[in-house]
């Protein structure tokens, strides 16, 4: 199978090597720990054996310990890492992430900014995804970017986050996600089941969501993610988020299954 997840975070607690943000307390973060050596045990289980990594935002834009595990584990881990776009040249940290191995760096929220517009720009010049952490208020800014920077890969973070909450998946919301299939370097992750629409598995109601989605973008453009360690936690497991891509969905051919489950990403960030 050799499925990848797309989209998982780790952390430890040795804070004199690896400090936290000053805007993070320790004693608040649940888990108080997720580690790499856990991610590789619940991917196992299910077929999967490579992960891409997000920098937690527990680190603010210290990639040091996301680096360290990729290196650690060369081969298995890829990264999404965070820059700090508030600078001059944040562009310049991007390339020299780029050289440790980072293929994308999460953007939230889309900030319109001379920061953000250089972090485009770079991601064209040197093909590394701006990873968007949005909402459905924010695809009318992502959209303006898209059409400044059409060779800008870019990815959205599970699946816009239309009926987060758990809450309603609006059509309108739906509608405005898809329109962004116009842009060729637009792809979606199917991921963070655990919190939309109802939130119980095995998801079945997020299917017509799903389905729509892939008819807008095709399974080339999207990639199945937990968003771990969130997606292990009370009746959710890491099984049934493979098993609604993997089983669940009769409109997927095994073609597609393979492109959400594998190929789409690894073409990206491997």
């Amino acid at each position: 199978m050799n499925y990848i997840d797309a989209h998982v975070h780790v952390w430890n607690q040795d804070l004199e090597k690896y400090p936290y943000d000053a805007n993070f307390d320790p004693a608040t973060v649940k888990p108080a720990t997720f580690f790499p050596e856990e991610i590789i045990a619940h991917g196992k289980e299910s077929g999967v054996d490579r992960i891409v990594l997000v920098q937690m935002n527990h680190y603010g834009t210290d990639n040091s310990y996301m680096l360290d595990v990729m290196r650690q584990y060369e081969g298995v881990f890829s990264g999404i890492g965070v820059v700090d776009d508030t600078v001059a040249k944040p562009d310049e940290e991007m390339v020299r992430l780029a050289q440790q191995g980072v293929r994308g760096f999460r953007l939230y929220p889309l900030l319109e900014s001379p920061g953000v517009g250089r972090m485009f720009a770079a991601g064209a010049d040197h093909n590394l995804a701006m990873c968007l952490l949005i909402g459905p208020d924010d695809l009318a800014a992502t959209s303006r970017y898209c059409e400044r920077f059409p060779d800008t890969p870019v990815t959205i973070d599970h699946i816009c986050r239309i009926g987060v909450g758990p809450g309603p998946i609006e059509e309108a919301h739906v509608d405005q996600l898809c329109a962004l299939a116009q842009y060729p370097r637009v792809m979606v992750k199917l991921s963070a089941f655990y919190v939309l629409g109802e939130a119980k598995p095995p998801y079945d109601d997020l299917s017509e969501l799903i389905r729509r989605v892939y008819e807008a973008f095709g399974a080339q453009r999207l990639m199945w993610a937990s968003d771990c360690p969130y997606q292990v936690q009370g009746e959710h497991t890491y099984a049934a988020s493979v098993d609604l891509i993997r089983e669940r969905l009769d409109f997927l051919s095994a073609e597609d299954k393979d492109y959400i489950l594998r190929d789409t990403a690894e073409a990206f960030f491997f």
